[in-house]
């Protein structure tokens, strides 16, 4: 047994017991404990799917009979799809975790790693077939009874036979094309195209690609061999469910990629070049009912001198097929040899204050950069190209699934390097006339939202100067103010940083015939006549705010994001029906309670409750073709379990059991607490207390905090390795309480705000509550958290130990740096953003230093452990290094953990782990009287590391 695996197991002996058998959770139990994830329901309302996997090991898939009430579970099942019609349910084989990881553990090559198989499962007689190796497999949407699938390549050994469906009863047609010249080794890989009811089945070799259609019965594919000269040979093919016919609709010799289909299989496009150098010049091909034609090159009407078609650009249909969508960039050019070795080069970055992007950006951006490609149309029955985005209007979107006969386009081109210090990221915005590519200003220097209507015609968007909603016809005319007059703010009103509010609405839902939009306000839902000619209807009848509740449309059906609060999507709907009844998620500000309502939006009333109480809800989702709703709902003590009912959830029942085994365990309860801060404001807050809590004890309560979290107070949290922050249910049911409090701030001193908030907040806890020691209280938090948790043991001695993640310890240092994941400076954030000082560092440099913890380190009597990663690209590595090289001068109780290779939060699940173990030794050794561990007193040399861990606890 080595000394990682001893000292896990110190630690599960190591917590208290809890009374009724039940025991504290350890840092072994995180990766048994799993999550729920993919569900959804047929069209039909008869049959669920969901996966159910754990942190790290073995999942599985389950499939629900809704009708019979019966669950099959399929071991390691995942990325699960039903047939149209419900005849057969496919799925993924992950091999055993066991498996992949001694694989890696013996340095297998990718092909002979182990790889998932297909299920296929028949549902009404429930026979399964079973594919081995299988690299993915598709099935049509909306109509067919075939099933897709492209095989992994044969291990050496099972050259001879490989296990396809060849072995069902049935199988038998077979085809393909063989390697040309030379018989050179092929590419791709078999591609099946089966039918599981009646066993058909057809193979093709050497796929490197396979498409279905959306609507249709077509499936094309692209092989592809090459000769003994490396030439590649390529051959696409358009396979007929129907009378399962294959047509070959193109042959040819050089590059094929990005083979698209119609929603109706009719058309097929894919772009192609006869280059074999490296520097390739692209086509656009089109086949429509014969062979394949080239319809777009360098010389086609349209396009923009040497350009061409781009390798990177996104290939579709429009929804109706009749427009062809496709990206053009400026042509590719070899570029000259290089004759230079590695050591005659010089290598230079040369920063000029002409860039309207900082260098460091520029690396960030680099890659998408070269890819970058702009949006041009292809109309199918006029045989004509319009080129609609360029490198002056870099982004432009078709509207009305791209049948639209107008586009919106973007460009901050004239506004990137006032992003550096300025929040507000400006656009000019441009409707762009897809027919003939002209393009016409609709608003410039845009700072926030703006929104324009599924056609185009209108416009919506949201002015910082007002603070109002205003529209106007895209096509011009008179701008009007929607909302200034209706006596409520539409601004975010607890919004407390430098910078400009955002309204409340994130997304606007139109009704159809494009007249009226809905807008939130802070409570309810406003339906406004975008003219401005009838007064604006409160759809919520006030019923919001006269029950401090906030109201969020959403849709339910399937493929909207259903069921996300605030989602726009609608699915494949365009529009809100004039007098549909829509679904609205609640949620009471005050108690925290949420719900689902429903409400007819052709007049105002109060909603109509489905269900409301202490609890969370999501990803509500209706069956498209039965009255039937699947939804989560739990809260912190319940894991969110997915529900089948109708759709007034009256008969609700609950078909999954993710986590059972959390009844053997010691959990926890959350309160809702509120205070008055040292400033006069009335805040509110988060108690978690254990399950098995005791009044007449005395606990330790470590406060974490990151800007307001009270509304989390339903969240379920399960055990799981830190990235960061403390995992409050280990914590708790370990016999801590957890204070998470709200903070307001006030521009310019975000520091004593944070005093304001946390230390009141703390001196209210130990006056309300005689269960809190106030000899063992801590402090935990990342980033921003992290900053405000070193700058407040500067200001008081009231906590034990503290743990700091990604501080910024230095804002006079940092103002002026880089944020290294972006590439951005770093600026905008302190004036602006969260830092909340409110202007620059040659105007408002006393505000720089006195929110500086680094300037009062000697004011520090508190146990600080420290974490910044060498890779973090949010707060500079150097932020730490600064604090704890000054803690350590001083002789101040300090450790800094410095994960190798780590971002800003960790990622890698051993670290995690590490962090998870290293944390909470910190902490059981100041608040719970434990012995330290040996990296504590004796730390970790650079002779040591990777030799020992240091967990084990000194006498």
């Amino acid at each position: 047994m080595n000394i990682k695996r001893l000292a896990f197991l110190l630690l599960a002996i190591l917590p208290l017991m809890v009374s009724g058998q039940k025991k504290a959770l350890t840092h072994d139990d995180y990766d048994g404990w799993k999550s729920l994830s993919r569900q959804s329901i047929t069209d039909s309302g008869e049959w669920i799917k969901y996966e159910i996997n754990p942190q790290e090991g073995d999942g599985n898939l389950y499939l629900y009979n809704v009708k019979s009430k019966s669950l099959d579970k399929i071991e390691r099942g995942s990325a699960a799809a039903f047939s149209p019609g419900d005849k057969f349910f496919a799925y993924l084989v992950k091999p055993e975790f066991s498996l992949i990881r001694q694989a890696k553990k013996d340095k297998k090559k990718s092909d002979e790693m182990p790889k998932d198989n297909l299920g296929i499962k028949i549902i009404p007689g429930g026979d399964t077939i079973l594919v081995e190796r299988v690299k993915s497999f598709k099935v049509f949407e909306k109509k067919g009874s075939w099933i897709a699938y492209l095989m992994e390549k044969p291990l050496a050994e099972k050259k001879e036979k490989t296990e396809t469906a060849e072995e069902t009863p049935g199988a038998g047609r077979s085809g393909g094309m063989r390697a040309s010249r030379g018989g050179a080794k092929a590419e791709g890989t078999e591609l099946v195209i089966f039918n599981p009811l009646t066993k058909a089945k057809h193979s093709y070799k050497d796929v490197i690609d396979y498409t279905m259609a959306k609507d249709g019965d077509k499936i094309g594919f692209v092989q592809s061999t090459a000769d003994s000269t490396r030439v590649k040979h390529f051959t696409v093919s358009l396979f007929s469910v129907a009378d399962e016919s294959l047509n070959e609709i193109f042959k040819g010799e050089g590059d094929l990629k990005n083979l698209t289909l119609s929603n109706d299989g009719s058309s097929q496009a894919f772009i192609f070049t006869t280059d074999t150098s490296d520097v390739k010049v692209y086509d656009l091909y089109l086949a429509n009912k014969s062979t394949a034609q080239k319809i777009v090159d360098c010389e086609t009407e349209g396009m923009i001198e040497d350009w061409s078609v781009s390798e990177n650009g996104t290939l579709s249909f429009t929804e109706s097929g009749e427009r062809l969508l496709f990206g053009t960039a400026e042509k590719a050019v070899e570029e000259a040899e290089d004759t230079l070795l590695a050591d005659e080069k010089y290598k230079l970055d040369i920063w000029s204050w002409h860039d309207d992007v900082l260098q460091p950006q520029q690396k960030v951006n680099l890659n998408r950069e070269k890819r970058a490609n702009y949006q041009a149309v292809y109309f199918v029955n006029e045989n004509k190209m319009v080129q609609l985005a360029d490198k002056e209007l870099p982004s432009v979107r078709v509207l009305m699934k791209g049948d639209g006969d107008l586009a919106v386009g973007t460009s901050n081109l004239k506004y990137r390097k006032l992003g550096s210090w300025d929040s507000n990221r400006y656009t000019d915005q441009y409707i762009v006339d897809v027919k003939t590519g002209k393009r016409t200003l609709v608003l410039e220097a845009a700072p926030s939202s703006v929104v324009f209507s599924p056609s185009g015609e209108q416009m919506v968007f949201w002015c910082i100067k007002s603070r109002s909603w205003k529209a106007r016809p895209t096509a011009g005319g008179e701008i009007v103010d929607l909302t200034s007059k209706l006596g409520v703010a539409f601004h975010n009103e607890l919004h407390d940083s430098p910078s400009e509010p955002s309204p409340y609405s994130r997304s606007l839902n139109w009704i159809e015939g494009e007249k009226y939009v809905l807008i939130n306000d802070r409570f309810d839902i406003w339906k406004i006549d975008v003219s401005g000619k009838e007064a604006a209807v409160n759809l919520t009848n006030e019923f919001g705010r006269n029950n401090n509740i906030r109201f969020n449309y959403i849709s339910v059906e399937p493929g909207s994001g259903a069921g996300r609060f605030g989602s726009g999507g609608s699915g494949d709907k365009l529009y809100i029906e004039p007098k549909e009844e829509v679904y609205l998620t609640s949620f009471n500000l005050y108690t925290k309670d949420a719900g689902l309502y429903t409400l007819k939006v052709n007049k105002a009333a109060d909603p109509s409750r489905i269900v409301s109480g202490p609890r969370s809800y999501g990803s509500f989702t209706k069956a498209k073709d039965a009255d039937k709703m699947i939804f989560t709902q739990g809260d912190y003590v319940n894991y969110p379990e997915l529900y089948i009912s109708n759709l007034k959830l009256s008969d609700a029942v609950k078909i999954s059991d993710t986590n059972p085994q959390q009844k053997d365990y010691n959990w926890g309860t959350t309160e809702l607490v509120e205070w008055r801060s040292f400033d006069g404001q009335m805040l509110q807050g988060i108690l978690y207390k254990p399950e098995n809590f005791d009044p007449d004890k005395k606990y330790p309560m470590i406060a974490y905090f990151y800007e307001r979290s009270s509304d989390g107070i339903h969240r379920y949290m399960p055990p799981a390795p830190s990235a960061s922050t403390i995992n409050r249910t280990y914590a708790v049911s370990n016999g801590y309480l957890i204070f998470v409090p709200d903070i307001p701030y006030v521009e310019g001193y975000p520091g004593q705000s944070a005093y304001n908030a946390v230390v009141s907040g703390t001196y209210s806890m130990l006056d309300q509550f005689d269960f809190i020691d106030p000899d063992r209280l801590g402090l935990d938090g990342q980033s921003w958290g992290g900053y405000q948790i070193a700058y407040l043991i500067t200001q008081t001695d009231l906590f034990a130990c503290a743990f700091s993640g990604a501080p910024v310890s230095n804002m006079t240092s940092a103002y002026g740096g880089i944020r290294w994941g972006s590439g951005m400076s770093r600026m905008f954030q302190y004036e602006k953003t969260q830092s909340r000082i409110g202007g620059t560092l040659w105007e408002k440099p006393i505000h720089y230093i006195e929110n500086s913890p680094i300037f009062f380190v000697p004011k520090v009597n508190t146990p600080v452990l420290i974490m910044h990663n060498d890779a973090d690209g949010s707060v500079p590595w150097y932020q730490g290094i600064e604090f704890f090289v000054a803690l350590r001068r001083l002789e101040k109780p300090a450790w800094l953990l410095s994960y190798n290779d780590e971002d800003h939060n960790l990622t890698k699940r051993p670290n995690r782990k590490d962090l998870s173990v290293r944390k909470m030794q910190f902490f059981d050794h100041y608040l719970q009287g434990a012995p330290a561990p040996y990296w504590m007193e004796k730390g970790i040399t650079q002779l040591e590391k990777g030799k020992i861990d240091g967990y084990d606890l000194m006498k």
